[in-house]
């Protein structure tokens, strides 16, 4: 007998479009009239972005064109930990430091399977180390399952893989 449908909930950055989202900003920083002779950078290393401009407002344009061309790839913001403070960097610059959030945590998973819980829908819903497994008798539950997670007004990204129908 076939298996029941199921799918998991992740939390994961698609590193390819993070790289394309970067050079992208970048290369519009290097060609905006705004930002010409400026010292703007943006480097990706493991699970953080490091932002460097000339000073405050220079940084929080980075991140704005940065933003703009991770949602145009359809990267989730709030994989990404913006709250961090700008600290001093060498050459008068500034600098903020953003963690991209990789797998989701206890607390973050226990959310999810209360919501879903809560919602009293037929589907089973089991903790898998940092995502999320739901298994439902029909295709029809597991889309409901869906649209309950996209609707819910999570502080952090939440992603589908995995479905097998």
């Amino acid at each position: 007998m076939a298996q029941d449908p199921s799918f998991d909930i992740i939390s994961k950055v698609d590193r390819p479009e993070l790289q394309n989202a970067i050079s992208q900003a970048l290369t519009e920083i290097s060609t905006r009239f705004d930002f010409k002779g400026s010292q703007s950078d943006i480097k990706l290393k493991d699970d953080e972005l490091t932002l460097t401009s000339e000073n405050e407002i220079k940084l929080k344009q980075v991140i704005d064109v940065l933003t703009t061309k991770m949602a145009k790839r359809g990267i989730g913001l709030r994989a990404f930990d913006f709250d961090s403070k700008v600290e001093p960097a060498t050459g008068q610059t500034v600098r903020q430091k953003v963690k991209i959030q990789n797998g989701l945590g206890p607390d973050q998973t226990k959310k999810i399977t209360t919501l879903i819980k809560d919602s009293k829908m037929k589907v089973q819903v089991s903790i898998q180390g940092d995502s999320v497994r739901v298994v439902g008798k029909k295709k029809d539950d597991l889309q409901a399952v869906m649209k309950l997670i996209r609707d819910a007004d999570f502080p952090f990204d939440a992603s589908f893989t995995n479905f097998k129908g």
